[in-house]
C-alpha cells in the first residue's frame, strides 16, 4: 500500500497556537521522541490492565494523551520489528525478517542506501538520536547506524551483547566506551558465537546511562526540533545469566519482600517499574524546560513477552491474548502504544485504530512537513492523534522464519495466522474473539480465500529469509 499523506500539517500551528505556555511554540516544527520497551506484554502496564506491577508514570501518560488498542510491532521477534519501524516496510517487503547473526558480531545489516525515518528526519532539519539497542547492523559493515541519519548514537549495536545489563563495553558515536563491569563470555560452540555473556562484577547498569544520555540529549537540543529514538532494553532477559539471574536489576525496590515471589519474577517487576520511573523523568525534564506542548511522546514493545514464564504468567503479562514472543498470535505482535502531546492530544482517548510500526514513518514525515515521503507501506496515524478523520489499512501483513514460515493478516475483525508455512491457515474474529480461541476457518471459507490471497500478495521473495518453497 502506498503512504497517503493528509494535510494536517496546516492545521499543526493553528492547534499549537491554543496551547497556552510560557513560550511561544506556534511556529516550531514539534519534537518527536519514540521510547521502545523489550519483550513488555500487552498486558504489564496498567493502563492495559496490569494489576500489579506499578507503572504510575506511564498509567498518567495514558490518561493524558490516548492509548491504541490494536497496535502492532512489525514482527513477532527483535530485529525484524525494529527493521520495520526505521525502514516503513511491513514484514512481506523489508529487508530484515528475522534474527540473524552476522559475523563478526552484529545481526543483519541494513543495505547501503535504505531510507529510514531518522534520515528524513534529519534531512527535515531534525537533530536525531538513538540511545539504547539497534540491532539492524555494526561497525564495519553497511548496517553502522551512522549510515542511517544518526547526528548521535549510544548503546547496543549487537541485540545478543544487549542480554547483558552489565556489559563489558557500549557504543558512542562509533567508539567502544569501556565500563566498570568484569564480564564473563560464553563458549563460541553455542549459538551466539561466544557472544553471550554475564558479568561477575555489576556496576555500570546499562539502562542507567541509557536515561543518563536521554535527559542530557533533550537538554541540549530543547531549542529543537529533535527525535530521540529511546530502544529501552527493558524487560528482556539474560539468557546467558545463570538460572534465577536472568532478570538484571541493580535493586528490587519496592518488590525486594516480595519473598512469595521467585527471584526471576521480583526482576521482572522491578525492571518495568525502574522504565516507568525514567520515562517519569523525561517527562518533568520536558516540563521544566516548557516543551512539552511541543513534543509528541510515543512508548510501546518491541514485540510480546516471553512465553511459558513464571513471571509473565504470574503478572498476566499478555491479559487476553494468546501466545507470546516468536508467536503470530496477537500475543505476540499486538502490543501497548500510548501517546502524549499536550494540547494537541485529547486527554483520556482510546482508539481502536488498526496500526502497525510500518506507520511511523509516515506519521513522522507528516509532523516534520516533509512534502514528498518516500513510498511505505504504512499510513500515518498522525490524523488519529489529532481527533481527526484517520484512513484505516486494507489488511496488516506478517511472516517469520520462525517454525518453518509463520504468516499472519489482520483485515478488519478478521485474523488469519498460518503457525508453519505446512500448517493450515486459521480464522479468527477479534471483535468476539480476543483470545484467538475459536478458529473460523472451516466457517467462513470466502474469508479464508481472500486471506490467503493476500498472504501471496503480499509477500516478496527474500534472499535472506526464503519462504520454504522458493529456497
Amino acid at each position: 500500500m502506498k503512504t497517503k499523506l493528509h494535510s494536517l500539517l496546516l492545521i499543526l500551528p493553528l492547534l499549537l497556537q491554543g496551547c497556552n505556555t510560557s513560550r511561544d511554540t506556534a511556529n516550531e516544527t514539534p519534537n518527536i521522541i519514540y521510547i521502545m520497551a523489550d519483550d513488555l506484554g500487552y498486558g504489564d502496564i496498567g493502563a492495559f490492565g496490569q494489576k500489579i506491577i506499578e507503572t504510575p508514570g506511564l498509567d498518567q501518560l495514558a490518561r493524558e494523551g490516548i492509548i491504541f488498542t490494536d497496535h502492532y510491532a512489525g514482527n513477532t521477534v527483535c530485529a525484524p520489528s525494529r527493521c520495520s519501524l526505521m525502514t516503513g516496510k511491513h514484514p512481506g517487503h523489508a529487508i530484515v525478517r528475522g534474527n540473524m547473526q552476522y559475523p563478526p558480531s552484529g545481526q543483519l545489516p541494513l543495505p547501503e542506501g535504505t531510507v529510514t525515518v531518522s534520515s528524513l528526519l534529519r534531512s527535515a532539519g531534525y537533530t536525531t538520536g538513538m540511545i539504547g539497542k539497534w540491532g539492524l547492523g555494526n561497525i564495519g559493515n553497511s548496517g553502522d547506524p551512522a549510515n542511517f541519519g544518526w547526528d548521535f548514537y549510544y548503546g547496543y549495536l549487537d541485540q545478543v551483547l544487549a542480554h547483558n545489563y552489565y556489559p563489558e563495553f557500549l557504543y558512542k558515536n562509533g567508539e567502544k566506551v569501556y565500563l566498570d563491569n568484569e564480564v564473563k563470555y560464553l563458549a563460541d560452540t553455542f549459538w551466539h558465537k561466544g557472544l553471550g555473556s554475564y558479568s561477575t562484577v555489576q556496576n555500570d547498569y546499562s539502562h542507567d546511562l541509557f536515561t543518563v544520555e536521554a535527559l542530557n540529549f533533550i537538554e541540549k537540543n530543547k531549542e529543537g526540533p529533535f527525535f530521540l529514538y529511546l530502544p529501552y532494553t527493558i524487560p528482556h532477559d539474560n539468557g546467558e545469566a545463570p538460572a534465577g539471574e536472568k532478570q538484571e536489576v541493580p535493586d528490587q525496590g519496592i518488590y525486594s519482600s516480595r519473598d512469595d515471589w521467585d527471584n526471576e519474577s521480583r526482576g521482572y517487576a522491578a525492571m518495568i517499574t525502574l522504565m516507568d520511573h525514567d520515562i517519569g523523568k523525561i517527562v518533568e525534564l520536558l516540563k521544566s524546560l516548557e516543551i512539552e506542548k511541543n513534543t509528541l511522546v510515543i512508548f510501546t514493545s518491541d514485540n510480546g513477552p516471553m512465553p511459558d514464564q513464571e513471571f509473565t504468567e504470574r503478572f498476566d503479562s499478555n491479559g487476553p491474548l494468546k501466545g507470546g514472543k516468536r508467536d503470530m498470535y496477537e500475543g505476540g505482535i499486538r502490543i501497548p502504544f500510548v501517546a502524549w502531546w499536550p494540547g494537541s492530544i485529547e486527554a483520556g482517548r482510546k482508539s481502536d485504530h488498526i496500526s502497525a510500526f510500518w506507520d511511523f514513518l509516515p506519521t513522522a514525515c507528516e509532523i516534520a512537513g516533509i512534502d514528498s515521503p518516500p513510498e511505505t507501506d504504512g499510513i500515518s496515524y498522525l490524523p488519529e492523534l489529532l481527533g481527526k478523520s484517520q484512513e484505516k489499512h486494507d489488511y496488516l501483513y506478517w511472516e517469520s522464519p520462525l517454525q518453518g514460515f509463520m504468516t499472519a493478516v489482520r483485515a478488519g475483525k478478521w485474523k488469519a495466522v498460518q503457525p508453519g508455512f505446512n500448517k493450515p491457515l486459521e480464522l479468527y474474529n477479534l471483535e468476539t474473539d480476543i483470545g484467538e480461541d475459536i478458529n473460523l476457518a472451516s466457517e467462513r471459507k470466502d474469508i479464508m480465500k481472500r486471506m490467503a490471497n493476500i498472504i501471496q500478495e503480499a509477500h516478496s521473495p527474500s534472499e535472506y529469509f526464503p519462504r520454504p518453497d522458493e529456497e
